[in-house]
């Protein structure tokens, strides 16, 4: 037996399998040529952030778009920063968005025949792969403190000297077994780390699935690959995992762009073929008139609770991430107006190099179109069902009589051209407020035109002889512009009845004054509508209020 394999046996003795043991577990998958196979490996350590939701939202439409597949994988790695509940914060959160797992970690339970899934589940198939590579020669352990590294640390940069584990500066690359052995027997921690046979003088270059080709330094550095306590770090977990699991595209965040040259290597030592890469940039804000990554600490739509909580519809906020996701697509829903975003033909190629901003404006006029095309009862039901959720008060108002509530909200609803008043369901509250006696607050001015006090009064009392709640739109409108002619009044809003002199108002200055009585607006959506949802009795009530104000 070779040193190379004593030292595998007395640092793994309890591992028996082979890689190719695995590679039998794990056979290719059975998919038609040119399908993806993509993931998302989120971390369990809080709750699911809008740079989550976009990276999966990425990898859900790359799958579909080829006809592939798309899995969860987690990360438990660091369970220093776990938060209980945290993966099915996750899944769930994505499931509320739409975007649902074909494998791992799903809406529906953990499913797959290339599991375990989370990779604290799957030491036993890492440390297979680590002995193997200590076998050959090409990792080792290494019992350097904190305090050693940071000292090495300390010492390159007095000397101006590149920082890291590598070449002179790697103390145990040369280690033998029986110094290993003197140093376990002592108690002495250590990790696992590759002897890298890279350069920092030859140079890797890569096709990046967004950015293009890449070229950069050769990995040199004998970074982990099993920490002390026999878990991987993120590069190896990557390498072996997305192996096995027969991942065709890696699309992360380009932050792991540093960390390909590592990644490549472990590929090729490993004897594995590399998935391609796509790194896409990150959603930015502009910030005291310069561009930042989108933050958990400064911003709170980076939560995407933030959304749910402020009512935005979940298909909303994908759309939106749509746009951002690609630069073809708003030209594409132009043209396939009712299609599911899930049938636009993506291509990595379209993202933004350099991290798109996050325009809120724009989110909120995405959210009213696709408000606006829902119908009266799915407005109605989606409004009550946040209310409930996040204001009671409101709640209370909406509930108390639902055939009223649905009448409020069916106002210029399934019609032609629907309003686009509300771009959230939080909107609701305030859009509403005039229907219901405890939010309704007066407001009897400013009267329109030329139109004084006095005359809003008879306008009001006219109207009330002629107030019928069971006219239609049509026939309220024809009362309203026969009103005109009694108070010299043009029948129209193009032309006058006498002269100029003698003209005080038309038909929609008429009505912005019956609009004023009833809601205390100037701006509303239909106004027969509202008066039919109030009541005959309520809004009577209101009109003849106003006709006392007036008449002071």
């Amino acid at each position: 037996m070779s040193d190379f394999e004593l030292m595998a046996e007395l640092l793994l003795p309890n591992i028996k399998h082979t890689p190719e043991y695995y590679e039998n577990l794990y056979p290719a998958r059975n998919l038609l040529e040119g399908a993806a196979v993509t993931r998302i490996a989120p971390s369990p350590t809080g709750y699911l952030h809008l740079g989550v939701l976009f990276m999966a939202l990425t990898n859900r439409i790359m799958a579909d778009s080829t006809g592939g597949i798309m899995y969860t994988r987690i990360e438990d790695t660091d369970k220093k920063r776990e938060v209980v509940g945290g993966t099915e914060d996750i899944v769930n959160g994505l499931h509320n968005f739409g975007i649902d797992m074909d494998e791992g970690f799903t809406y529906e339970g953990v499913k797959g025949e290339y599991g375990p899934y989370r990779q604290s589940d799957r030491a036993e198939i890492y440390q297979t792969y680590v002995k193997e590579l200590i076998k050959k020669g090409l990792a080792y352990p290494c019992f350097c403190t904190a305090e050693e590294l940071e000292a090495v640390r300390t010492e390159q940069e007095k000397n101006k000297i590149r920082t890291g584990y590598h070449g002179e500066w790697a103390k145990h690359r040369n280690i033998t077994v029986d110094e290993a052995k003197a140093l376990i027997d002592e108690g002495k921690p250590y990790v696992i780390r590759l002897k890298s046979g890279g350069s920092e003088e030859r140079r890797i270059t890569f096709t990046d699935g967004i950015k293009g080709k890449i070229e950069m330094p050769e990995n040199d550095e004998d970074f982990v690959l099993l920490k002390s306590d026999g878990i991987p770090t993120y590069h190896f977990a990557h390498a072996v995992d997305d192996h096995l699991m027969h991942t065709t595209h890696v699309i992360r965040g380009d932050e792991w762009i540093s960390s390909t040259p590592k990644h490549l290597e472990l590929f090729k030592i490993l004897g594995f073929k590399a998935p391609k890469y796509a790194h896409v940039a990150p959603i930015m804000k502009m910030d005291e008139g310069g561009k930042r990554k989108i933050s958990k600490r400064k911003d709170p739509e980076a939560a995407v609770r933030y959304f749910i909580e402020e009512g935005f519809p979940p298909e909303a906020v994908i759309e939106y991430l749509m746009t951002i996701a690609s630069s073809e697509f708003e030209q594409w829903r132009r043209a396939n107006k009712t299609e599911s975003y899930k049938k636009f033909p993506f291509n990595l190629k379209k993202m933004s190099l350099s991290g798109a901003l996050f325009d809120g404006v724009k989110l909120l006029d995405v959210s009213r179109n696709i408000i606006s095309l829902k119908s009266a009862a799915e407005v109605t039901e989606k409004i009550t069902d946040w209310a409930k959720q996040f204001d009671t008060d409101f709640y209370e108002k909406l509930s108390r009589d639902a055939e009223f509530t649905g009448k409020v909200f069916a106002i210029d609803r399934d019609v032609p051209k629907p309003r686009k008043d509300l771009a959230k369901w939080s909107d609701a509250k305030e859009y509403s407020a005039y229907f219901f006696n405890e939010t309704y607050i007066p407001c009897y001015e400013p009267l329109p035109g030329n139109i004084d006090a006095s005359l809003a009064a008879d306008l009001l009392k006219e109207y009330i002889t002629v107030y019928d709640p069971a006219d239609e739109q049509s026939e309220w409108f024809e009362k309203i512009k026969g009103i005109c002619p009694k108070f010299d009044l043009a029948p129209d809003m193009k032309t006058y009845k006498a002269s100029p002199e003698a003209f005080k108002g038309h038909p929609g200055e008429v009505s912005t004054i019956i609009r004023l009585a009833v809601t205390g607006r100037v701006n509303t959506p239909d106004l027969c509508g509202i008066m039919k949802a109030l009541g005959k009795d309520e809004a009577l009530k209101r009109i003849n209020d106003a006709i006392a104000f007036y008449s002071k």
